[in-house]
Order: structure tokens, then C-alpha cells, then sequence
């Protein structure tokens, strides 16, 4: 049995988002999975904050290690034979075998999108991983290529490992079950029919090319229904007030913030479309997790969007505000086409899994912790 170390801080918040999710369902698919591993949860104090299931684990295998007096991981767990950094950081570790996860290359891709400050650590941490890190997980081909191509990696340290859909938080509603969707979204008044946006309010996510096409939507095509936004303000929403304002459409939006599993899973099950137009992602999770509610789905041509969705959603130039605004136009009029994109979608979604996930993760674990042994014998 070999015991493998692994940064918890990513999925410790309450109100954890794509990175958090990944690590979090990665534990729970190792817990529910038969491995001949241990695993090692390190988690700094005052970051553990949340109440999720990690006591309810269903395996004696993982233990989690709360450095409580900033002693360090290595004296906090103790020995390990492989740690893995389930996001890019600064290893701080003797620990000979190393893993590291790499969601996206988007310091890189869109600068612009960041503080100088941000840019200059993020910078230090993949200078300090990548020389020292046995093997590389990029979780989608364009992430494996961005990080080639910024940092001429040999390809056979990076492994692409698909990530995953929690199937038991996301999935689709049957339609004498969608009043329940509807009383879970009383509280907030949703107003009906909508198009959802899911994603953190800033500039790489192009929320103000979807606000422009939607209000073309409203303006030029009789559009009756609302634009419901969920996610938190990131870097450069600053303004965005007075740009609704400017588009007179801010009577039709409404802005919910960070909300729960279950308020989004009847979102993704109520809406008319998801729309996600983004200019660049690593993976893409809110598209799985609409194909997995039996959403129909508009995202964009570029990025990993491509490699994630195939022929299962309409995809679109995201700098073409006309092309956005007649794509969800199509998709709301269009009874027959929503079907389809929802049978496709959903066929789509059952390509990924995190159970999946973990066991090409295992694989990685493995090939690096064998090849570590037959070092030690040579």
C-alpha cells in the first residue's frame, strides 16, 4: 500500500468553484472506489470551513490532516510516498514523487484578464512545479497544448485526463418532478422563460457579448423571457452597471451570485438554453453539468469548448454578437431543435464521469510511484 498526499485547500470553502469541484469529487471517487492506496487530505487551519461530506467518505483509507501551528505538510502528514496538487502551486515538499494538475493556461492566454500581481505569482508557482513535478494532468488536449506550447514540456510528462460530472447532483429532472424545480427557485422569483449564464463575471467569460446579443434578442426580435446570471463578480466587472443600463435591458436580468448544487440543477433543468460564450476555458464544467440536466446548450467555437461539447451544442464565433443573439433565438423558437440538443447533450455528458477520472488519476499514481521503485532498485 502506498499513501498518497493531496491539497486539500482547493474544495475546503464553502462556495468552492470549478478547481474545488474537480479535487473534491476526485476524493470522493477515490473513497468509493476499491484502491489499494491511503490518502492523505492536507488542509491548512482556517481554511477548513465547510460542511460537506468529508466525514461521510465511505472509505478508512482517507484520513484528513489538519495543519493547525503551520508546521508544513511534510510534518503534518508525515511520510508519503506521492503528493499531488490538484491546482498549480509552489510545491512545498520534499516528497521525490510529484503530481500536479494544470486546469488551464489562461495567465497566459488572456493576460488581460488579470492583476499584475496574480500574473506575477501565478508565473512562480508553474516555474517552480513543472521542472520538479514527475507528471503533469491537463484536463482537456487545448490545456495539454497551451501549457507545450508556453513552456516547451516533452508531451510525455503531461497526461490528458478528461474531468468529470457529479451524475448525483446534475442530472435530468422527469417531467412530474420539474414543480419541484420550481419550488426550489420560489425564494429567488424567477421569472419564466429564461436563458441561463453560469460562470464568474469576467472579461475572458465575454458575459457583455452575450448582454449585447441579448439584448438584440429583447430589441430587435421580440424576446419576452429573462437572462438569469449565476456566478460571483470577478477581475474587471467594475462597470458593468452602467453598461446594462446603456443596453436598457436590466429589467430582464437577473443576477443570483454564487449559488447551491441544487438551485443550479433546476436552473439547468428549467432553462430555454445555457449559453456559454466564452473566449477561453480550460475545461468547461458548466457545459457538462447542462448536458447532464438535459439543457440545450450555445457556446463558442474556440477554446477547449470545441473538444468538449462535439456536435452535442450550437457553437459560434464568440466575438459575433448577431450570430449569438440569432443562435439563442433559433434554439428558444425551435421546439425540435431544443429536443435534439437535449438528446445529444445528454449522450454527450455520459462521457464524463469522475469515477472515470479517478481511475486514470490511479494510473497516473501508479506509472510514477512504479517507476519511482525501479529507480530505487537500479
Amino acid at each position: 500500500m502506498s499513501t498518497i498526499a493531496i491539497n486539500a485547500r482547493s474544495f475546503l470553502n464553502k462556495q468552492y468553484t470549478g478547481i474545488g469541484r474537480y479535487a473534491y469529487n476526485l476524493v470522493k471517487s477515490f473513497s468509493e472506489a476499491a484502491s489499494e492506496h491511503q490518502f492523505l487530505l492536507y488542509a491548512q487551519k482556517g481554511l477548513f470551513q465547510t460542511n460537506r461530506v468529508l466525514p461521510r467518505f465511505a472509505s478508512s483509507q482517507i484520513h484528513l490532516k489538519v495543519d493547525r501551528q503551520k508546521k508544513g505538510i511534510d510534518r503534518t502528514c508525515g511520510s508519503f510516498d506521492l503528493y499531488h496538487a490538484p491546482s498549480p502551486e509552489v510545491l512545498q515538499t520534499s516528497c521525490k514523487h510529484t503530481v500536479v494538475t494544470v486546469h488551464d493556461l489562461v495567465y497566459k492566454e488572456f493576460p488581460e484578464g488579470h492583476t499584475e500581481e496574480t500574473l506575477r505569482l501565478t508565473d512562480e508557482q508553474f516555474h517552480d512545479f513543472i521542472p520538479r513535478a514527475e507528471k503533469i494532468i491537463c484536463c482537456s488536449k487545448n490545456t495539454q497544448r497551451d501549457l507545450v506550447k508556453h513552456f516547451s514540456i516533452d508531451e510525455s510528462r503531461v497526461q490528458v485526463i478528461h474531468q468529470g460530472v457529479d451524475k448525483n447532483v446534475f442530472y435530468r429532472l422527469h417531467e412530474d418532478e420539474m414543480h419541484l424545480a420550481k419550488e426550489t427557485l420560489t425564494p429567488l422569483k424567477i421569472s419564466y422563460p429564461f436563458i441561463l449564464y453560469v460562470g464568474t463575471i469576467e472579461p475572458r467569460k465575454n458575459l457583455k457579448n452575450l448582454l449585447k446579443a441579448f439584448a438584440v434578442l429583447c430589441h430587435d426580435f421580440g424576446y419576452e423571457g429573462a437572462l438569469v446570471i449565476v456566478g460571483m463578480k470577478g477581475w474587471k466587472s467594475e462597470g458593468l452597471e452602467q453598461f446594462i443600463s446603456d443596453l436598457n435591458i436590466k429589467d430582464r436580468l437577473q443576477f443570483l451570485g454564487f449559488v447551491s448544487d441544487d438551485v443550479l440543477r433546476s436552473l439547468y433543468n428549467l432553462t430555454e438554453a445555457f449559453v456559454f460564450p466564452t473566449f477561453y476555458e480550460g475545461f468547461g464544467f458548466p457545459l457538462v453539468e447542462a448536458f447532464s440536466c438535459g439543457a440545450p446548450v450555445v457556446t463558442s467555437n474556440v477554446s477547449t469548448a470545441p473538444e468538449i461539447v462535439q456536435d452535442a451544442a450550437l457553437q459560434i464565433d464568440p466575438h459575433d454578437v448577431g450570430a449569438l443573439a440569432r443562435a439563442i433565438r433559433q434554439v428558444s423558437k425551435d421546439k425540435e431543435l431544443q429536443h435534439d440538443l437535449q438528446i445529444k447533450g445528454y449522450q454527450r455528458s455520459l462521457d464524463f464521469s469522475f469515477e472515470k477520472t479517478a481511475q486514470e488519476t490511479l494510473k497516473v499514481y501508479e506509472e510514477v510511484l512504479k517507476k519511482g521503485r525501479k529507480s530505487a532498485n537500479a
